[in-house]
């Protein structure tokens, strides 16, 4: 699934294209793709009809295009492949478009695709989450380190109780939001900090680093446009991301550490892969129980 700086990407390409545009049409043309909108597609088609969409917000992960007349919102979950895209009205469909929304401007329309169907387009009901409003259907997902509320001092608090490791809570988006495996590992390599170190036992100053780092590597990433390592994450003009060739860790297994030049190396962590440097991330000498 994209990350937080993937989805950034194309929320603020969705910002620059399809905000205060009026819908015209929506075509539902795969019953994966809206699985999520229980009503079916004549449904959503009725509903979107003649909406016109006033923002785009994103939550770490998430995305969500909100409506006018009424507290709504279009979620759009990308999930592995999930690609939205701008494109003029004659251009050919390709083989895994999934739905689309034509504008009343007769300008280019916004396109669904998605190669593995785990994503979707749904309504969904916005609900309050002061400052701000967010769909109810992701109103559990935690601020993001991004996020101008997200505190500081109560993720570090409150994290410091649990007894688990520290990639593991970096995954939690209920605690964390917007990190998934790649820049998790990204940042515990900036950090100094190996996956499996019991995050009771870390200082509030290595938290408050680590969070630093954290948004370190969501910049640098949102400058080069995302993480692509395939053709299946492109931002809302087709185009892939390149912060790939800047990784330091993920990905990278036998390659020489930049930092200290050992190899990096790649050990198996909850079904997929984690990669650390064994000079600069000693791992803890006893890893915590899942």
């Amino acid at each position: 699934m994209p990350e937080l700086p993937e989805v950034e990407t194309v929320r603020a390409g969705l910002a620059k294209w399809v905000v205060g545009r009026r819908i015209a049409s929506v075509d539902s043309l795969h019953p994966r793709a809206i699985r999520r909108h229980l009503a079916g597609p004549v449904d959503l088609a009725q509903r979107l009809a003649g909406r016109t969409i006033s923002s785009a917000e994103r939550r770490g992960k998430y995305l969500w295009l909100p409506l006018d007349a009424g507290p709504e919102a279009l979620i759009a979950h990308l999930g592995m492949s999930g690609q939205l895209l701008m494109l003029d009205a004659d251009a050919p469909p390709g083989p895994h478009l999934r739905g689309r929304l034509r504008f009343d401007d007769g300008g280019p329309e916004l396109r669904f695709v998605d190669q593995r169907t785990f994503g979707g387009l749904h309504l969904d009901e916005l609900v309050p989450d002061p400052p701000d409003w967010v769909p109810s259907s992701i109103a559990h997902i935690a601020r993001d380190p991004l996020d101008d509320n997200f505190d500081e001092a109560a993720w570090i608090s409150s994290v410091r109780r649990r007894s688990t490791s520290i990639k593991r809570v970096l995954l939690d988006q209920s605690s964390l939001s917007g990190v998934g495996n790649i820049y998790a590992d990204e940042a515990l390599w900036r950090a100094r900090l190996h996956g499996d170190r019991p995050v009771a036992g870390l200082t509030r100053g290595q938290l408050a680093g680590l969070l630093a780092d954290i948004r370190s590597v969501f910049g640098d990433a949102l400058r080069a446009g995302g993480t692509s390592f395939d053709s299946l994450y492109v931002n809302v003009n087709g185009e892939s991301g390149y912060f790939d060739r800047s990784l330091h860790a993920y990905g990278r297994e036998g390659e020489p550490c930049t930092r200290c030049g050992r190899a990096i190396r790649r050990q198996q962590w909850m079904n997929r892969s984690s990669y650390f440097c064994p000079n600069c991330q000693r791992p803890p000498r006893r890893r915590l129980a899942a």
